[in-house]
């Protein structure tokens, strides 16, 4: 990637880090569950079928606006990316009846289900890193290659509109811990100049308890920084 590019407007990046950091965190929990401990079990399956619900979401919104921006300035340029979502949501069908039958099952036939969703929940880890690899790299190449910034920017606004709030804050758990500093105070300095103050409020006190304090001392920094402040 070229220092220019480096600068450009990148669709995928802040969620894509928010999904990393969700997927790894679900598969590490997934391969120490204790198939005896009914309530550690029912916890840890409900964090692989919110995750699996978040990533199915994630791939609507992407065909919605990212994929349809692609296809209509360059025809056909989405194919490979919509092939690779029908993949993964074969897959997510695949790990929820897998979760399904580790709750059916008991003694040593459950150790067996459990391990084999652990080994399939990688898989699917391992081919989606893969596939987001190839969005911010070949896909941001397109969409870089057709639109501006401004028209990009337009692109997101229209796309995080759509999200519901139940789900913009489950975005929100995982991005805001997942972002290097600089991310994280332009995303919160764009907060705050497009929410009430109450709400911005909110939202800040939010960041700061997924934040470690050294992290929240680097936010409340940037924040309180001169050109943070006329911004």
């Amino acid at each position: 990637m070229s220092e220019s590019q480096a600068r450009r407007n990148n669709l995928y990046s802040g969620i894509h880090k928010a999904l990393r950091a969700y997927m790894s965190d679900t598969l590490n929990r997934t391969a120490r569950l204790d198939a005896n401990d009914a309530e550690e079990l029912s916890a840890g399956l409900r964090q692989i079928r919110e995750l699996l619900a978040f990533m199915r979401s994630h791939m609507q919104h992407e065909a919605s606006f990212i994929h349809t921006a692609m296809n209509a300035r360059r025809a056909g340029s989405a194919q490979v990316t919509e092939g690779d979502h029908d993949h993964h949501d074969w897959a997510i069908d695949k790990l929820n009846a897998l979760c399904g039958h580790v709750e059916e099952h008991s003694g040593a036939r459950r150790q067996d289900y459990l391990d084999h969703l652990h080994l399939q929940l990688s898989v699917f880890v391992g081919e989606n890193l893969v596939h987001m690899n190839m969005e911010e790299t070949e896909n941001n190449a397109i969409l870089w290659a057709h639109y501006t910034d401004e028209e990009l920017d337009g692109i997101h606004d229209a796309l995080v509109s759509t999200i519901p709030q139940e789900e913009m804050q489950l975005a929100m758990r995982w991005m805001i811990p997942a972002l290097n500093p600089s991310e994280l105070a332009g995303m919160m300095m764009g907060m705050r100049a497009g929410m009430p103050p109450p709400v911005f409020e909110g939202m800040l006190g939010f960041a700061r308890s997924l934040l470690d304090q050294r992290s929240a001392q680097k936010l409340d920094a940037a924040l309180a920084a001169p050109q943070a402040l006329a911004a």
